[in-house]
C-alpha cells in the first residue's frame, strides 16, 4: 500500500494540507474496497482449474470386459414402437348409426364388362365392281341401291371405242393367221410340177402366219384382260364380228350396298362403278374402355343383345382386338362375328356386348368399406370392445361391387362396410390417424 501511496505524484500546495489529504484518503479506501472485491470474485474459479489440472490424468484402469449378449425377448414381451391408434365407437352409438361390419374373405371374383356394340359389314365378304376402260352406260340391269344380285348377274353394259377397235384387229388377225386361206402366185401357176424345194413365197407365208398368231393371241389376253369372258370371246370368234357393248357381271352374291351410276354417265378406268355385300354374316365391333382392356383377350365368350329383338341373345367370340387406340373416346375396339341367315341384323344397327371375366380367388372386401383419402384407401378394422382401427391399404381389381385386398388386410379380420364415414368424422375429430405404411 504504501507502493502504491509512493506511486503518486506529490505536488507542493499552497492552500490546506488537511484537505488534500482527505481527498486522499477516500480515494485510496475505494481503491482498496475495488481490489477486495475483485480478489474474492475470481478466487473460487482459480482453485477449481487448479483442481481440475491436478486431476487431468487419471491412473489407468483395467478395461471391463463385454457384457455378455442377454437372449432376445419373445415378441409378446418386447414394447410396439408405435402405439396402434385407435377411435371407440360405443355399441349403443353403433347402433343407433348404423354400423355393420363384414369379414375380408378369399372368393372367386368375377367382371362384367357391359359396352355397346355396332354391326359392320364382313369386310371379307365385299366387293368393288368397277370398269378398266373408258366409255359410256348405254345399259344398267340394276337400277337401285339395296338390290340383291346373284353371283355372275349382269350389272350393266358399256359401250367403249377403244374395246371395239381392239375386237376389230383381233378378227383381223385370226383371218390372217389362216382361218381364211390365201394362194401365193407360185402355187397358182406350178401346173402339178414337182417342187423341189420350198419357195421363198412359202417361207414368207409361213412367218407371216407365226406372226399373225402371235399378234391374235396377243389381242385375245388384252380381252381378257378387260374383263372379256371366254364365253363373250367364242361368240366373237364364231360371229367374225364385234360386239358393240361390254357386259358387267357381279362378282359374288349379296347386296348392292353403293350405286354409283346411271345410264348414258361417261365413265373412266377404275372409277367405281357398285358395292356388293354378302350380308350372311356380319361383324360386330364393340368399344372397350382403357381400364377395361387388361381383362379382354381374344376367345372370350360374349353375349350379343338387341332392343330389334328383345328378349333374345346371342353368344360369339371374341375374334380380334384392333392394334389402334383411340385418343379421342380413351377406348380399343373389338371385332365379333356372328351369322346373319335371314338378314335382320342390319349394318349401323347398336347391339349390347357383355364380356364376363373370371379373374380367379382374390381377397376381397365390400367396395362401400373403403374410403379413399385421395392419397390412400382407408379401413376401419373392428378390434372389438367398439374399438376400431384406421389402416390404410392397397386395393386391386374392382368387380361386381367387391374390391380386391392386395396389402394391408388378412383373411377373417373384420371392416366397418356401412357408416364407416362416422366413423372416420369421428376419428378425424380426435386426431386419430392410421400409421403410415414404409
Amino acid at each position: 500500500m504504501n507502493s502504491l501511496l509512493a506511486s503518486f505524484p506529490r505536488r507542493r500546495v499552497s492552500g490546506s494540507t488537511a484537505c488534500f489529504k482527505g481527498r486522499q484518503a477516500a480515494f485510496l479506501k475505494s481503491y482498496a474496497l475495488w481490489m477486495l472485491s475483485a480478489i474474492l470474485f475470481f478466487l473460487p474459479m482459480t482453485l477449481h482449474a487448479q483442481g481440475h489440472a491436478g486431476h487431468s490424468a487419471p491412473p489407468a484402469v483395467a478395461k471391463p470386459q463385454a457384457a455378455a449378449p442377454q437372449p432376445k425377448a419373445s415378441p409378446a414381451q418386447e414394447p410396439a414402437d408405435e402405439e396402434v391408434p385407435q377411435v371407440e365407437i360405443t355399441p349403443e352409438l353403433q347402433q343407433r348409426i348404423g354400423v355393420k361390419t363384414v369379414k375380408a374373405v378369399v372368393k372367386p371374383l368375377r367382371k362384367i364388362i357391359r359396352t355397346v356394340g355396332r354391326i359392320e359389314i364382313d369386310e371379307q365378304n365385299q366387293a368393288t365392281v368397277n370398269t378398266k376402260i373408258e366409255g359410256w352406260i348405254e345399259k344398267l340391269y340394276v337400277d337401285y341401291t339395296g338390290r340383291y344380285v346373284k353371283k355372275g348377274e349382269p350389272l350393266a353394259e358399256i359401250y367403249s371405242p377403244e374395246l371395239l377397235a381392239t375386237q376389230q384387229e383381233f378378227i383381223n388377225t385370226m383371218k390372217w393367221a389362216g382361218k381364211q386361206t390365201i394362194k401365193t402366185p407360185q402355187e397358182g401357176h406350178n401346173h402339178g410340177a414337182p417342187a423341189e424345194s420350198p419357195a421363198p413365197a412359202s417361207v414368207l407365208k409361213q412367218m407371216l402366219e407365226k406372226d399373225a398368231v402371235a399378234t391374235m393371241e396377243a389381242a385375245r389376253q388384252r380381252l381378257r384382260l378387260w374383263d372379256i369372258s371366254e364365253e363373250q370371246i367364242k361368240k366373237i370368234e364364231a360371229a367374225g364380228e364385234p360386239i358393240r357393248t361390254l357386259t358387267l357381271y357381279s362378282p359374288v352374291s349379296g347386296y348392292i350396298t353403293q350405286k354409283m351410276v346411271f345410264k348414258g354417265m361417261r365413265v373412266m378406268p377404275g372409277e367405281k362403278l357398285f358395292d356388293v355385300a354378302d350380308l350372311s354374316q356380319v361383324w360386330i365391333v364393340a368399344d372397350i374402355y382403357e381400364y377395361e382392356l387388361s381383362a379382354v383377350h381374344v376367345g372370350q365368350s360374349v353375349r350379343i343383345s338387341l332392343s330389334y329383338f328383345p328378349g333374345r341373345e346371342w353368344t360369339s367370340r371374341i375374334d380380334y382386338i384392333y392394334p389402334v387406340f383411340s385418343a379421342d373416346t380413351r377406348t380399343a375396339k373389338v371385332r365379333l362375328t356372328l351369322p346373319n341367315p335371314g338378314g335382320q341384323l342390319k349394318p349401323q344397327m347398336f347391339t349390347n356386348v357383355e364380356i364376363r371375366v373370371d379373374l380367379g380367388r382374390k381377397l376381397t372386401i365390400p367396395d362401400s368399406a373403403v374410403i379413399d383419402t385421395g392419397r390412400g384407401q382407408v379401413v376401419y378394422v373392428d378390434r372389438g370392445n367398439g374399438n376400431f382401427e384406421p389402416r390404410e391399404i392397397q386395393t386391386g381389381l374392382r368387380a361386381e361391387g367387391a374390391v380386391e385386398v392386395l396389402r394391408g388386410l388378412k383373411a377373417g379380420e373384420k371392416v366397418a362396410s356401412s357408416a364407416n364415414f362416422l366413423i372416420d368424422s369421428e376419428a378425424q375429430l380426435k386426431g386419430v390417424k392410421p400409421l403410415s405404411k414404409p
